[in-house]
């Protein structure tokens, strides 16, 4: 997707994402947290939206956020602020294609539901295995496309409407396999449908 697009799509889908994506996406932000509050230490989310993850990460983790749509974070800055999260250490607009952090600057870093939405997601995860600590983990929660079946075919007839909707419907799981540090020790489907997948990749030591 364009920047232009991104910026557009999520202007418009900020005021109600929390009551229609959000409740979509409950399963894989809850897992996610799950998984970078057993590691522990620093974690960056790319993409962290309006902030609906920021409250499932432990109090013991420090938690920077980063989005490329201010419309996102106004809402996320609100929600961490009523809601205490003194574990949010920030929250600041950011191209997720060049992130402005030193390298290996975090323990854990996520991406819920962005790495399809980018409009370079090989260069996206480049910059999250740089800025990954050594033998430190990355955690994506996506959905990724079909090969076959009825499903399959939907998201080929939505892929068209991808600037519209804010994600892409066929986007293929080999576009976040090119970083030669990274390898997948856990592929788990979350839904019965498998619409969304979490992936775990470690950064080599």
């Amino acid at each position: 997707m364009k920047p232009e697009a991104i910026t557009s799509s999520y202007r418009r889908w900020a005021p109600i994402y929390d009551v229609t994506f959000g409740r979509i996406t409950h399963a894989g932000r809850r897992h996610a947290t799950r998984v970078a509050n057993q590691t522990g230490g620093h974690v960056l989310e790319v993409g962290v939206g309006t902030g609906l993850a920021l409250p499932f990460y432990d109090p013991s983790l420090k938690v920077t956020g980063i989005d490329f749509s201010e419309a996102m974070l106004t809402r996320a800055r609100r929600k961490s602020e009523e809601e205490g999260l003194a574990h949010v250490a920030e929250l600041r607009q950011m191209d997720a294609r060049d992130l402005d952090f030193p390298d290996a600057s975090f323990d854990t870093v996520v991406a819920m539901h962005l790495i399809s939405v980018v409009p370079d997601p090989e260069q996206v995860m480049a910059e999250m295995a740089r800025v990954c600590k050594p033998g430190g983990q990355i955690l994506l929660v996506n959905h990724f496309a079909r090969e076959e079946g009825w499903l399959a075919w939907l998201e080929r007839k939505f892929a068209p409407f991808a600037d519209w909707m804010g994600w892409h419907s066929n986007f293929p799981k080999d576009r976040v396999m090119g970083v030669q540090e990274l390898q997948i020790v856990e592929e788990k489907p979350l839904t019965g449908l498998g619409l969304f997948t979490f992936l775990r990749m470690q950064k080599a030591a």
